[in-house]
C-alpha cells in the first residue's frame, strides 16, 4: 500500500515558501520516492490552499501549535501546524498517523526556525536550499 504525502510551508502572507511531494510503498525508510506516480500536483496545491481558511478558524480556538487533522478532501486528510510567527506547515496525506505526523511537524519546525535565524534569509521568501529539502525528506523517511 503506497502512502502519499504533500508537504507545504505557507508564509504569513499566504504565499508558499516550500513544497514537496513524497510517496512511499511501505513504512520502510528506503522506499521513499520524491516523484509521485500520478501527477496531482495542482490538485494538492488546491487542497492545501483551500485548507488555509480552515486553519485560520481552528487556530484561534486552539492553543496548541499542532492542530491535527483540520480538513478532509475525498480520501485525503490535511494536518496543520502553526508557528509562533503564524507560518503554517501543512501536510496532505492519505494515511492517518497522528503521532508520526506530530513528530514530523516538530522536527521540520525546528529546521524552519534555523532557516529564519539565517541572516541571509529574508522572511516570507521561498526556501530554495537543497540542504533544507534533503533534511525534510530525511525527516519524512523517519516519521511518515
Amino acid at each position: 500500500m503506497a502512502a502519499t504525502y504533500y508537504f507545504a510551508i505557507v508564509g504569513t502572507k499566504d504565499s508558499p515558501l516550500y513544497e514537496t511531494e513524497l510517496t512511499s510503498s511501505s513504512k520502510a525508510a528506503s522506499n521513499f520516492d520524491t516523484t509521485p506516480k500520478d501527477d496531482h500536483r495542482h490538485l494538492n496545491q488546491f487542497i492545501i490552499h483551500s485548507a488555509l481558511d480552515v486553519v485560520e478558524e481552528v487556530q484561534w480556538n486552539n492553543q496548541a501549535l499542532y492542530l491535527k487533522v483540520i480538513d478532509r478532501f475525498n480520501e485525503f486528510y490535511v494536518s496543520a501546524f502553526v508557528t509562533a510567527g503564524n507560518a503554517r506547515l501543512l501536510l496532505l496525506h492519505d494515511v492517518k498517523s497522528e503521532d508520526s505526523i506530530k513528530n514530523f511537524f516538530n522536527e521540520v519546525h525546528e529546521m524552519y526556525i534555523k532557516v529564519l535565524m539565517n541572516p541571509f534569509y529574508e522572511t516570507n521568501t521561498p526556501i530554495t536550499s537543497q540542504q533544507f529539502d534533503s533534511k525534510v525528506k530525511f525527516i519524512a523517511r523517519r516519521f511518515l
